[in-house]
């Protein structure tokens, strides 16, 4: 397992297309690919278990599980585990490896429901007054830890949250009277709801489901899984199953500028007091794994408070001392999740690698990281004896259930690649590339084909910009921002990963905070220069340059600060007014931390790269997108970037969504906005 950093060479890292290809790949293909997700290995790693989402011909999509027995060596598809119909997620194993259990909300409210590993009829388990929203089986597979948006006054009363909010849609008035933020987070306002953890018996066989539950958490003004994105990796069982530890922020009223997480031991009785593990680390504390022996508490922490994108370091905690100590201090990647080997010797964790999401192997003695999986982005491992199981994408397919030996070696793709779901589709080629940037250093970006190149031919560009701004577009597809999309339009297209993305070390990640507007700009222009001197097909005289959030705010720049190489523009969420984002975007740490302080305390810092400020420069035409329930970056923004454009008499398209969020995700959605942008494309650097 050799660290590996070589450039990914065009021809070799992607597959021929097939002969039947006759055209490129259009959002709806995209959007009616099956998605698979979750691999799950019973105890034996003798099968794979996993989640497949189907889209209908009604455009309805549903989840469900499937396995595939690993011992045999035939060409049989995995087979369907829960019966047809079923709309299942966030599956899990029992620690025996004979029961998987899952979610589902089939009788009108999502509980949890128990089925044989082999195939069966499933059987609900809880029958609460509230959704299940996350859970965890205690390792004895007599109770379970769950998790409910829940009125933490409540206590353990479940069905005491139905009735508060069946008594406030009763009430005549509708006025909302808040006295602290959040008042809104992500794309909902809040109504006073926390989610929070309960732990609750497990019924015996022919039982009823069990309606009871005993709230752990309830005493910590905190949500557990945090909000708007935490999962069941923000909670764990220790092995005796005698408490829960919980990655929990309990910040007050600075909860919507603090990113302190810290990890709270919860008594699974729920009699004692939660004692906070990781007190002294006023930063990100996540992700809590116990060594089998219960005798190591492993995680994944940040050590500055505030800042969302610092490095993830891998954490081992002595559970009877509570000394901690670093892993791999000297390893500068940020760490994904944690799974143990079956020895216990080895973290695997997926990271951010030089363009692409890489799986790694840290030895927990040594701090040694090695690659164990590369070539796309590689996320969800597990492991059972020997086998290794995850998933990969790449710009060409998305999400496979891959398994392989515990090392990596022999890898096997159990489920088809987008191309072998879509034989008539042909997807372009790409290959990453590097330049000199800002600072002299090196900076790396990819260029895809599009589907019909030809040699000697030259093709218009779509210019692609990542948002976080601390992310990357590399070597992963997306259903959002996906290059094939424009790759099957027939466009190139070039992406950058500019200063303050990830993957290339801390350094170059931080790089970009209050630097907004000239570091990663000057990344792009010489990206952009060294891209056409690389690839004589790209036509930089047809090419139009489109970006989401940060990279939404990068175009609005663009439009005011180097309008020159583009034939048009298109801003999807992002930032026009960076005073106006400081005051008005829900959680306050992005905009404090990025711009070095409050709009009050540091005016200057958001004036420096303010679009606002420069709109009287804009000149080329602009499409511009947002939705409605868009409280990181609020809709507001993207009205104001239309009126500069439109009161200058500059072509201009506003596509406004009044049910999506700062993504479009639902499927006829999507259709919209790619037939949108694709025809702002169409219409400014032709077919």
């Amino acid at each position: 397992m050799k660290l590996r950093y070589a450039l990914l060479p065009l021809c070799l890292l992607t597959a021929m297309p097939s002969l039947a290809a006759t055209r490129g790949l259009d959002v709806r293909d995209m959007i009616a690919l099956d998605r698979v997700s979750s691999p799950l290995l019973t105890a034996d790693g003798g099968n794979v278990i996993f989640a497949k989402r189907v889209v209908g011909t009604d455009s309805k999509a549903s989840t469900g599980l499937y396995i595939r027995n690993l011992r045999t060596r035939d060409l049989a598809p995995p087979k369907p585990l829960t019966p047809a119909g079923w709309n299942v997620n966030s599956a899990a194993l029992s620690a025996d490896g004979q029961t998987v259990y899952f979610l589902s909300a089939r009788n009108g409210s999502q509980q949890l429901y128990a089925q044989p590993a082999t195939g069966g009829t499933p059987r609900q388990l809880t029958d609460f007054p509230v959704d299940v929203d996350s859970f965890h089986v205690s390792p004895q597979g007599d109770r379970v830890a769950f998790s409910s948006g829940v009125f933490q006054d409540c206590g353990s009363d479940l069905a005491c949250t139905s009735k508060k909010l069946d008594a406030h849609k009763a009430r005549k008035n509708t006025g909302e009277v808040f006295d602290n933020l959040f008042v809104r987070h992500w794309d909902t306002w809040a109504d006073g709801r926390r989610n929070t953890l309960f732990v609750a018996p497990l019924p015996a066989a022919k039982a009823a489901a069990v309606k009871g539950a005993s709230a752990i958490s309830a005493t910590l003004a905190g949500d557990a899984p945090s909000k708007p994105f935490g999962g069941n990796d923000d909670f764990t069982w220790s092995p005796d199953g005698k408490s829960v530890v919980a990655a929990i922020r309990v910040a007050g009223k600075q909860e919507p500028w603090s990113t302190n997480f810290d990890l709270y031991r919860l008594d699974a009785e729920g009699k004692q007091a939660p004692v906070n593990l990781t007190a002294s680390n006023p930063a990100w504390d996540a992700g809590p794994v116990f060594s089998a022996d219960g005798k190591t508490l492993y995680y994944r922490a940040m050590k500055r408070p505030g800042f969302e994108a610092d490095r993830f370091g891998l954490m081992a905690m002595d559970v009877a001392t509570g000394k901690t100590r670093e892993i791999a201090p000297k390893w500068d990647r940020s760490a994904g999740e944690i799974v143990l080997s079956g020895d216990g010797s080895l973290i695997y964790t997926s990271a951010d690698d030089m363009g692409e999401h890489r799986l790694f192997a840290v030895d927990i003695a040594t701090g040694k990281a090695e690659v164990v999986v590369d070539g796309g982005s590689i996320g969800s491992p597990v492991i059972a004896g020997t086998t290794l199981a995850y998933t990969k994408n790449s710009l060409k397919s998305g999400d496979q259930i891959v398994v392989a030996a515990f090392d990596g070696a022999n890898p096997r793709e159990i489920t088809p690649s987008a191309g072998e779901m879509l034989p008539d589709v042909a997807f372009g080629d790409y290959e990453q590339f590097q330049f000199k940037g800002w600072n002299n250093e090196t900076v790396h970006g990819y260029v895809v084909k599009p589907y019909n190149y030809q040699e000697g031919k030259r093709y218009p560009v779509a210019f692609l910009i990542h948002g976080g701004p601390q992310g990357s577009f590399g070597n992963g597809w997306s259903y959002r921002w996906n290059p094939q999309t424009y790759a099957g339009q027939g466009y190139a297209v070039v992406m950058i990963d500019f200063h303050g993305s990830t993957g290339y070390g801390q350094a170059f990640t931080d790089a970009i905070s209050q630097h907004w507007g000239d570091r990663p700009l000057e990344d792009l222009q010489k990206g952009w220069a060294a891209a056409q001197k690389q690839y004589p097909f790209l036509n930089g005289d047809k090419a139009c340059a489109l970006g989401a959030s940060y990279g939404g705010f990068m175009v609005n720049w663009i439009a005011g600060n180097w309008n020159e190489p583009w034939k048009c523009l298109v801003n999807h969420d992002g930032v026009f007014d960076q005073r106006m984002m400081g005051y008005a975007t829900e959680e306050l740490w992005f905009t404090e931390w990025e711009q070095g302080g409050t709009p009050y305390e540091k005016a200057a810092n958001y004036e420096k790269f303010n679009p606002v400020n420069h709109v009287s420069d804009w000149k080329k035409p602009i499409l511009i997108v947002h939705g409605q329930l868009d409280y990181r970056i609020p809709v507001e923004q993207g009205l104001a970037a239309f009126t500069a454009a439109q009161r200058q008499g500059i072509e201009s398209k506003f596509l406004y969504f009044p049910d999506e969020n700062h993504w479009v995700l639902k499927p006829q959605n999507s259709v919209q906005w790619h037939d949108t942008v694709n025809g702002w494309l169409k219409q400014h650097i032709g077919e």
